[in-house]
């Protein structure tokens, strides 16, 4: 089967249908909530310190779920309207921003912490029209130039994309050093043809170039990695099979939750009381 980004533009491939089906495959759930734990790693935030970050190419907001679990605040942009309209249905944290990431981010400079992406930058590598503009070193330069500016100094983005050849790495790294950017690429498990993953793993500031790439898993997962998927395997199997978590709806929950509505311009928002996520007496 054709490779997703090779079939059509991502916000028509990503329609209702599609964007609702790739939300609900649990397996897709499990595999993003992987990547998204990997990039964390390699994202290498202070521990227990609270960090503002930028997830890119969002979708339905399951790699911003594993954001709230650990803890961190997050706005998501994507191109896809079906994969934001089924994020807002999920009722995610973050906000949300429809965006094409190759005209680049209009954000004030040194707004995050950190950037993450899974499963987007291969994107950027078709062109859809023969306009200038729309070539792979165009659209990658106004991505690459616009992240780095968007991020604070010293920070990191991880970005893991499928590339299909030797020469779209080297693309992509090319231009994101030209755009300021140190670091590199990390492969995991680069002898496994289905556990092999591509990170891109870049630095702003603090020494740049001179701070060292970590390195790429290697070979079988080991007891205490085996032990560490578990334990996010349980996260994971808090969650019903639409992906929403389940058993967090207290009050502290129900409170933030109303006041992301009243910020994004809900209407109807009730008020807050002490009767305010309190739980009902059963009813016979």
């Amino acid at each position: 089967m054709s490779r997703p980004e090779l079939q059509a533009p991502p916000e028509i491939y990503y329609g209702d249908i599609e964007a609702k089906k790739y939300t609900n495959n649990t397996r897709v759930q499990q595999i993003q909530a992987e990547m998204t734990y990997r990039a964390l790693e390699l994202l290498n935030l202070p521990p227990g310190e609270p960090a503002f970050l930028l997830d890119i190419g969002c979708g339905s907001g399951l790699s911003g779920e594993i954001l709230d679990e650990e803890g961190y605040h997050w706005v998501g942009c994507d191109i896809a309207p079906s994969m934001l309209e089924v994020a807002l249905e999920r009722e995610v944290e973050g906000d949300l921003f429809l965006q094409d990431i190759g005209q680049g981010f209009g954000f004030r400079p040194g707004s995050f912490d950190g950037a993450i992406s899974i499963s987007v930058l291969q994107w950027l590598l078709n062109a859809e029209t023969s306009h200038p503009t729309s070539s792979p070193p165009h659209r990658l330069t106004r991505f690459f130039t616009t992240l780095h500016a968007a991020l604070k100094n010293p920070s990191r983005a991880v970005l893991q994309f499928y590339p299909s050849s030797d020469d779209q790495i080297q693309l992509i790294t090319s231009i994101a050093q030209k755009a300021g950017f140190g670091g590199g690429v990390v492969v995991d498990y680069p002898n496994s043809k289905k556990a092999r993953k591509v990170f891109l793993c870049l630095f702003v500031g603090g020494g740049g170039g001179a701070q060292q790439v970590p390195k790429g898993l290697e070979g079988e997962e080991d007891a205490e990695e085996r032990a560490l998927f578990e334990k996010r395997r349980e996260r994971m199997r808090a969650r019903d099979k639409g992906g929403k978590r389940k058993n967090i709806k207290d009050k502290d929950w129900i409170l933030r939750k109303k006041e992301l509505y009243r910020q994004r311009g809900k209407e109807g928002v009730p008020n807050d009381s002490k009767y305010t996520g309190r739980k009902r007496k059963p009813v016979f």
